[in-house]
C-alpha cells in the first residue's frame, strides 16, 4: 500500500513545510520560521505570491519596501530570538533577488540564520531567454541568483518539484546548526514554483530540530584548566556566541568565582550589566582604556564566542604580553583554532559551566582584581563627562545625544546600531543593562540595517521599546521601511542624528591623509561653485511623509524631552536632532590597520604614512 500523498504545487508545499517546522532548545520548542516577507513581482507572484495567501492562516505575511531592508528585517529578528527561530524572505528573479546579496552577506558573516527564496528562470527553458534572465554564453544553468552562492551558507536551485524535499531538509539543517549557520538559499524557478506533485503526506508533519549544547572534550578541559590556573593575568573576551547560547548566567557565575575580567566585542557587549565589578566594557579600536590596557597585559586571552576581528584585536596590535596565549572556546571550530589557541570547542554555556566547576578554589591575584577595578572606576568617570551637558540650552554633541538617551531607557529597551561614527561612541560609552539592549551589527557594518532591523526585532519582543540609532548618511542609504512600521503598527522609535556628513568616515580620511574628501555633504550654489552651507535637505520632513510622528530637538534639554515622548509612544516616532559636529568621544584606545599611500606629493599624506609605519611596527602574528 503506497504512502498517502497531498496533491500541491512546488511553492505550496514549501510554505506547508514551513510552517510545520520547530526549534528546540533546553526542551522549549519555538516556531522555526515565524513569517515571509516578501515584494512580488515577475518570478514569485503566482507562485509563492499564490502559496502565501492560500496558506495566510498558517504563514503570516509581511510585506516590504526594499529587498535588502527585509533582509535585514529577518536578521534583526533572529538575532534578537537567539538564532531559534527565523524568518523567510521572497523575491522577484531580477533585481529583487540581487538586491539581496548584501543582507545575505550580512547574515552570513555574522552567524545568523535567514531563508531566502528568490524566484528564477523557467527550469524547462520552454521560454528563454525571458524578462530579466541573465545570458551566460557558456552555462545555461547560471542565473543572477548565483551571486548568492558565495554569501550563502546553504545553497540549491530547486528544478523539480521533488527535489525539494530534500533540499529543504539541509535547509533546515543549516538554519538550525549553530556552527553553520547564516544565509540560506532555496531559488525558485517560476515554472517549477507553480508545478504540481503528488507529494508524501510526512513532508508536512511537523518536525523538530534540536538545537545541541555539545559539552567540551575532557582532554581539552582540563588543558583549559591547567591554562587558567597558570595565568596571572587572564582576561576574558566575549563575543556573540555568549549570547546566542544565552550563557550570559553561566559567564557571571565564572567570573564571580575567579575574578576574571570580561571585555566585550560590538557582538559580545551587555553579556554582563554595565555595572558588574567584572565587566570592562568594550575592547580594541573601539574599547575602553580599561579594556585595552589590560589586553596589552594579558598573558591568556580566554575568547569565548568571538571571531577575533580586525577591531577587536587592534589589527594584530593589541596583546602584546611577550608570553601571551590564547584559550578559545566556541561552538565552532574554524573561530576556536584562531591565534594558534588552544581549543575548547563546545557551546559557549556548558563550556562555561564546566570551566566553572574545575575551577572551584581558584582566584586572580587580588591586587589585579583591585587594579581593573580602579581602571573600571576611572573610565566611569569618562563616560560622565563624555554624556554630561553643560548647558542645557546648547546644540547636543553626539555624545550627549547618547547621554540623554541612557537617562530615558529602561533595562528592557533595545538601541540598534550599524555604522558610522555610532559604533565607536556606543561601544565606548553604552552602558548596558540586558543582554538584549546592545544591538550592533558590525560584522558587516552595513549602513541602512538599522531601521528594518529595528522591525524585525519589535516583532520578535512586542511592547518592548526598540530604538534605530542612525545617522545622516546612514538614514539616507534605508529609509523606506518606515512605510512598513507604519503599515504593520509597529512603534519603532527612530533617532536621526543630523551631521551633516560622513562623520566617521571624514575621520578616518583626515587621519590617513585623505582631506576630508568627498565626505561632507556641500551645496552646489546657482552658479556652479561648492559653498560650506548645509544641504537644503529635511529629514524631519521626509520621516514625516513616510507616516512618522516626528519631534525635532534643538538644545539638550529638548532633546531629553523628545526621546521620553518617543519612548511612551505607540506608534512609529522619529527624534530629530542636530548635532555639533566637533568630536566630543574619547579617542581611540588602539590602533586599526588602514593602508596610507606609501608615496604622495602632499604633506598630510606623508604625515599619516609616518603614523601608520610607527604603528604597523607593533603587530604580532601569535604562535
Amino acid at each position: 500500500m503506497s504512502a498517502p500523498t497531498l496533491r500541491l504545487t512546488t511553492a505550496q508545499a514549501l510554505v506547508r513545510f514551513l510552517a510545520a517546522q520547530y526549534s528546540e532548545r533546553d526542551g522549549v520548542r519555538h516556531r522555526l520560521i515565524t513569517g515571509t516577507w516578501g515584494i512580488f513581482g515577475h518570478g514569485n507572484v503566482a507562485g509563492l505570491g499564490q502559496a502565501l495567501v492560500e496558506y495566510a492562516d498558517v504563514m503570516p505575511y509581511h510585506q516590504g519596501r526594499s529587498e535588502q531592508a527585509m533582509v535585514h528585517a529577518a536578521v534583526g529578528h533572529a538575532r534578537r530570538l537567539n538564532r531559534l527561530s527565523a524568518q523567510a524572505v521572497t523575491t522577484s528573479i531580477g533585481p529583487g533577488a540581487t538586491n539581496l546579496v548584501t543582507g545575505a552577506a550580512l547574515a552570513t558573516i555574522n552567524r545568523l540564520p535567514v531563508l531566502l527564496l528568490p524566484g528564477d528562470y523557467f527550469a524547462s527553458h520552454a521560454v528563454d531567454p525571458l524578462l530579466q534572465q541573465l545570458e551566460h554564453p557558456s552555462a545555461a544553468d547560471v542565473s543572477v541568483n548565483d551571486t548568492l552562492r558565495p554569501v550563502s551558507r546553504y545553497f540549491d536551485r530547486i528544478t523539480r518539484p521533488e527535489a525539494l524535499i530534500p533540499s529543504a531538509l539541509r535547509a533546515m539543517r543549516v538554519l538550525t546548526d549553530p556552527a553553520e549557520t547564516g544565509a540560506v538559499t532555496l531559488a525558485l524557478p517560476q515554472d517549477v514554483q507553480a508545478e504540481a506533485y503528488d507529494w508524501p503526506e510526512d513532508f508536512f508533519a511537523d518536525r523538530v530540530w534540536r538545537v545541541r549544547r555539545p559539552a567540551p572534550d575532557p582532554a581539552e578541559l582540563a588543558e583549559a584548566v591547567t591554562a587558567i590556573r597558570a595565568a596571572g593575568r587572564p582576561l576574558i573576551v566575549a563575543g556573540g556566541g555568549v549570547h546566542h547560547s544565552e550563557a550570559e548566567d553561566a559567564l557571571r557565575a565564572l567570573v564571580e568565582a575567579t575574578g576574571i575580567p570580561v571585555a566585550s566585542t560590538q557582538a559580545g557587549k551587555g553579556s554582563l550589566r554595565h555595572d558588574h565589578p567584572g565587566d570592562l566594557g568594550g575592547i580594541g579600536h573601539t574599547g575602553t582604556a580599561v579594556s585595552d590596557d589590560l589586553a596589552r597585559t594579558a598573558d591568556l586571552v580566554i575568547g569565548v564566542g568571538t571571531r577575533y576581528t580586525d577591531f577587536t584585536t587592534a589589527s594584530g596590535t593589541l596583546f602584546q604580553h611577550p608570553e601571551v596565549r590564547f584559550l578559545n572556546l566556541n561552538v565552532t571550530a574554524f573561530d576556536a583554532h584562531k591565534l594558534a589557541a588552544r581549543t575548547l570547542v563546545c557551546d559557549a554555556r556548558t563550556g562555561l559551566t564546566e570551566l566553572t566547576r574545575a575551577l572551584v578554589g581558584h582566584r586572580v591575584d587580588p591586587a589585579y582584581e583591585a587594579e581593573y577595578r580602579r581602571g573600571k572606576e576611572r573610565w566611569a568617570e569618562v563616560v560622565e563627562a563624555a554624556y554630561r551637558a553643560g548647558d542645557d540650552s546648547a546644540v547636543p554633541t553626539q555624545t550627549q545625544v547618547l547621554g540623554a538617551l541612557d537617562a530615558v531607557v529602561g533595562d528592557e529597551d533595545v538601541v540598534i546600531n550599524a555604522a558610522g561614527s555610532l559604533p565607536g561612541d556606543l561601544h565606548k560609552l553604552w552602558r548596558a543593562r540586558s543582554p538584549h539592549q546592545y544591538h550592533l551589527e558590525y560584522g558587516y557594518s552595513c549602513m541602512g540595517y538599522e531601521i528594518p532591523a529595528a522591525l524585525g526585532v519589535q516583532q520578535a519582543a512586542p511592547g518592548t521599546p526598540v530604538w534605530a540609532l542612525v545617522g545622516d548618511g546612514t538614514y539616507l542609504m534605508n529609509p523606506t521601511e518606515i512605510v512598513t512600521a507604519v503599515q504593520e503598527g509597529l512603534p519603532v522609535k527612530l533617532v536621526v542624528v543630523q551631521n551633516h556628513g560622513y562623520a566617521s568616515i571624514g575621520g578616518l580620511s583626515e587621519s590617513v591623509g585623505a582631506e576630508r574628501f568627498g565626505t561632507a555633504y556641500r551645496y552646489r550654489a546657482p552658479d556652479g561653485t561648492f559653498t560650506g552651507a548645509p544641504l537644503p535637505v529635511d529629514l524631519a520632513a521626509n520621516a514625516a511623509s513616510l507616516g512618522m510622528a516626528v519631534l525635532r530637538a534643538k538644545t539638550v534639554r529638548e532633546l531629553r524631552e523628545a526621546l521620553a515622548t518617543a519612548r511612551a509612544a505607540d506608534r512609529p516616532t522619529c527624534v530629530y536632532v542636530e548635532t555639533d559636529p566637533a568630536p566630543a568621544a574619547p579617542p581611540a584606545e588602539a590602533w586599526w590597520d588602514v593602508p596610507v599611500a606609501e608615496v604622495s606629493a602632499r604633506e598630510a599624506v606623508a604625515a599619516a604614512r609616518e603614523r601608520y609605519d610607527r604603528a604597523v611596527a607593533g603587530r604580532r602574528r601569535h604562535l
